[in-house]
């Protein structure tokens, strides 16, 4: 049996130690190793189940019917709406939407014929009350409680019995029960944990809101994110209205879904057709931008890729600054540019952009950025209605796409012209998608993508025929 001992814990990530450091050697933040107790390790007594276990065969599937939250979008992310007893965490950073899309969730649920509780930690009832006369989201069947102890949070629950619980959020609500204060380690692993079985012993659905740190992830322990059945990232620039919606983990649907979503005064919009919001209306062609298709889930969406390219400062080292793209892949992309395109940008500036504020991870797009690039270093634009795909290799080729003819239908259904695919891309039969009005064109290299639409230097200028 293991005797007591001291220990020390982390109150930000719950990393432990034998004895005291001044940084945490998980999260390395500084001066949040405190000393704890070490419980004396108990020995577990056998106890009869009440309940016999059954062949997974005879075990009903009824009380796991979802229903729908009444948000086509956010439904889409679930997987086809909110299973009871599951525990759901929507993540976000502050003033992106969270309070407000979930109390038009628990509006529109109530609204359904179902009880409803939300509980706010954060917002006295009046303010809640006061969004919600905004957002038209007042219903008979939504309760509304502002309180920040679980063991009265509880009661709540026992009071009403909702079917749906929100909860906003889990940082603020604490309990007698554990150390330290609401938002720490202890605090809300209990917190978190009593919710859970509350949930599943009452088959009632749970939104917990869960604030994020500056690099976006879910602030507090990590086990947090493997309590809970379902974990929603809620992100978007609080400088623009748009808003999306992305499972990172799913219990009962898919985990890479998106949902999206508007932010105006009257509340939260649904999109369900995305693509025109990111990509401009340029009347002619514009050097320095190219569109792609990204894949989102099982949704397809066009994005609109721009670039600057411009000689950098004399004695100053040349920047490469991105938003909405990943740094490092442009700094990959440059240097294929450089090696196999023969396009130096050593002593220029590169800026690299997306429109409406998407963050494109798809690196099929890879393709569409050096062709922006490329067209803003020789100030030439290409045809308007022209999409790139493909995933850059290091050797200058172009890989494979995955969803090659859901990608070029949503390119054919908004009016394109030609679409540079990856050479090789064809169906098992050997064919290429064809659509009304578009024409596929195989490229094999970034050098043969920058020919077909004349992005070449002249020493090189050459053109591949796409007709």
């Amino acid at each position: 049996m293991a005797t007591k001992t001291d220990a020390y814990q982390c109150t930000e990530c719950g990393w432990t130690s034998i004895r005291w450091v001044g940084r945490c050697g998980e999260c390395q933040t500084w001066g949040s190793v405190a000393e704890r107790s070490a419980a004396k390790a108990q020995g577990i007594s056998v106890s009869v189940p009440i309940q016999a276990a059954v062949p997974i065969s005879e075990v009903s599937i009824d009380a796991a019917q979802r229903t729908l939250a009444g948000i086509g979008e956010l439904d889409r992310v679930l997987g086809g709406g909110l299973v009871p007893g599951a525990v759901v965490l929507l993540a976000g950073e502050p003033g992106v939407g969270k309070s407000t899309l979930l109390l038009e969730v628990a509006a529109r649920w109530a609204r359904g014929g179902h009880t409803t509780l939300y509980v706010s930690g954060e917002e006295s009832a009046a303010q809640v009350r006061l969004r919600a006369e905004r957002t038209k989201s007042v219903a008979d069947n939504l309760y509304l409680a502002a309180e920040t102890d679980l063991g009265t949070v509880l009661g709540h629950i026992e009071q009403t019995a909702p079917s749906l619980l929100v909860v906003d959020s889990v940082q603020t609500i604490g309990t007698a029960q554990a150390d330290g204060s609401p938002g720490g380690v202890s605090q809300v692993r209990e917190v978190t944990g009593a919710l859970v079985r509350v949930a599943k012993r009452r088959s009632m659905a749970v939104i917990i809101v869960g604030h994020v740190t500056k690099d976006g992830q879910v602030a507090g322990p990590r086990f947090l994110e493997h309590l809970v059945d379902v974990v929603l990232a809620f992100e978007g620039d609080r400088h623009s209205g748009f808003r999306m919606v992305r499972a990172n983990k799913n219990r009962f649907g898919p985990a890479d879904e998106v949902g999206c979503f508007e932010m105006s005064e009257h509340g939260i919009v649904e999109v369900p057709d995305p693509s025109g919001l990111f990509t401009s209306s340029h009347q002619e062609p514009t050097p320095g931008t190219c569109v792609t298709v990204t894949r989102e889930g099982s949704r397809a969406m066009l994005a609109e890729v721009q670039s600057l390219v411009a000689a950098a400062a004399a004695e100053t080292p040349p920047r490469r600054v991105t938003h909405g793209v990943d740094g490092s892949r442009v700094a990959m992309i440059l240097a294929v540019l450089q090696r196999h395109a023969s396009f130096s940008l050593s002593r220029h500036d590169v800026y690299v952009s997306t429109v409406g504020g998407a963050r494109i991870l798809d690196p099929a797009a890879d393709l569409a950025i050096a062709i922006a690039i490329a067209s803003a270093g020789l100030d030439e634009g290409c045809h308007r209605k022209v999409v790139a795909l493909g995933e850059i290799g290091l050797a200058g080729d172009l890989r494979r796409v995955p969803g090659l003819e859901q990608r070029v239908g949503e390119v054919a259904r908004l009016g394109f012209e030609l679409a540079l695919v990856p050479a090789g891309n064809r169906d098992p039969n050997n064919r290429l998608p064809r659509m009304h009005g578009l024409k596929v064109v195989e490229v094999a290299t970034v050098a043969d993508a920058l020919n077909a639409l004349g992005l070449r230097r002249p020493s090189s200028h050459r053109k591949v025929s796409t007709g």
